[in-house]
C-alpha cells in the first residue's frame, strides 16, 4: 500500500462557510468520477448534511473524525484501507492547523488540491482579529481557489481590495472568486505586478520585498528557474539543508509578531563553515530545481551561491508577504 499514491483533496474553511455544500456539489459532478472508491473524511459537523443519494457516482464511505486525536496517520490509513479508497476527499475543521494535517497524513498520501470557502459575512472580521486571521491564511496559503460566498456582504467600497490583499499575504497563485445569491460569480481581476524585474540578468530583490519573491518562487518555482537573484539575508546554517550548503533567509511576518518565522532556500556554498548564524549577508544566487530532502521528494528551489559577501542590517529586519 505504500508504495502507491493516494491522492487527496482537502476542502477548507470555517463551520457554515459552505464546505459542505461545495463538497456535495463536487460529488455530484460526473467529471469527479474516477473510477476508484473515495473516502470522505468529514472533520466537523454543520447545520448541513451530506446526500449520498446524489453522488454521480458509487463507492463513497463517509467517515466523522469527532475529535483531533483521531488525526493521526495509523487512525487515518485504517480508515483508507476499510474504504478501500483509491483516493481521499477532506472537509477539513478550520479551526485545526494545515501542519497538524500534514502530520498526520500517511506517507503515501499526496495532496493534489485545496479549495477554501470563506462567509463573506464574516471574512473582514476575521481578517481583522488577530487569532483568526492567522487561522485564516494558515488555511489560504495552499489553497488554488478561494470562494467567497454570500458575496453581496462584501460590495462596499475597498471591502474586495481588502481581501484580495489578505489573501496575497498567504499566497500569489490563489485564484479569488466571489459567488453571489443568485448563483453568479465574478472572479477577482485586481492585477498583482512584482516589485522587481524578473526578466533581468540579475533580478535584484529589495530589503522589503524579500517575502513577496520568497512566496512567488515558492509557488512558481519555474519563473526562477536558473535565473540569478542577488538578496540581503541572515544565515541559517543547518544539517537539513544539505551536504555544503546553509539556508539565507530572512524573518517574516504573516500578520502578527507570534507568527515571525524563518523563511529561505537551501543554498549550496563551498565556504559555507566560514559563516556566522545570524550573519546578515548580500548573497548572488543561481536558482535550479532540483530534488531535496526538504521537499519531501520533489523537485524545488535550490540555491547555488555565486558571492556571499558580509552586509549590513536593514532598518526594518522583519518582512512581510505583501
Amino acid at each position: 500500500m505504500a508504495n502507491r499514491e493516494i491522492p487527496v483533496y482537502v476542502f477548507l474553511g470555517f463551520l457554515e462557510s459552505g464546505k459542505t455544500r461545495f463538497v456535495q456539489e463536487t460529488l455530484e459532478d460526473p467529471r469527479f468520477d474516477s473510477g476508484k472508491n473515495t473516502l470522505l473524511l468529514v472533520c466537523e459537523e454543520g447545520e448541513e448534511e451530506y446526500n449520498p443519494r446524489k453522488f454521480a457516482f458509487p463507492g463513497v464511505t463517509i467517515k466523522t473524525l469527532e475529535d483531533k486525536s483521531e488525526l493521526n496517520p495509523q487512525k487515518l490509513a485504517a480508515l483508507e484501507a476499510e474504504a478501500k479508497a483509491g483516493r481521499v476527499v477532506i472537509e477539513y475543521n478550520g479551526m485545526w492547523t494545515m501542519q497538524e494535517l500534514y502530520e498526520a497524513m500517511p506517507e503515501h498520501w499526496i495532496i493534489y488540491q485545496c479549495l477554501m470557502t470563506a462567509d463573506s459575512t464574516t471574512a473582514l472580521t476575521y481578517a481583522r482579529d488577530n487569532s483568526m486571521r492567522s487561522l485564516f491564511l494558515d488555511k489560504i496559503a495552499p489553497s488554488e481557489l478561494v470562494v467567497f460566498n454570500r458575496a453581496e456582504a462584501v460590495e462596499a467600497e475597498g471591502a474586495h481590495e481588502e481581501l484580495h490583499k489578505l489573501v496575497r499575504q498567504a499566497t500569489r497563485k490563489c485564484d479569488i472568486a466571489y459567488e453571489y445569491a443568485d448563483g453568479s460569480v465574478k472572479y477577482d481581476d485586481i492585477p498583482d505586478p512584482l516589485p522587481f524585474d524578473i526578466n533581468a540578468d540579475i533580478i535584484e530583490i529589495g530589503d522589503a520585498d524579500y517575502g513577496i519573491w520568497f512566496l512567488d518562487c515558492q509557488n512558481e518555482p519555474e519563473k526562477y528557474n536558473r535565473k540569478t537573484v542577488r538578496f540581503l539575508a541572515q544565515v541559517y546554517k543547518s544539517p537539513k539543508a544539505g551536504k555544503n550548503s546553509f539556508v539565507p533567509g530572512r524573518f517574516a511576518m504573516t500578520c502578527c509578531a507570534a507568527d515571525i518565522q524563518f523563511v529561505g532556500f537551501p543554498c549550496v556554498y563551498e565556504n559555507y563553515r566560514e559563516l556566522t548564524d545570524r550573519d546578515w549577508v548580500k548573497v548572488t544566487a543561481k536558482v535550479n530545481l532540483k530534488l531535496h530532502l526538504l521537499y519531501r521528494g520533489r523537485k524545488g528551489p535550490v540555491l547555488t551561491a555565486l558571492s556571499v559577501e558580509p552586509a549590513q542590517r536593514p532598518e526594518e529586519d522583519v518582512v512581510t508577504f505583501s
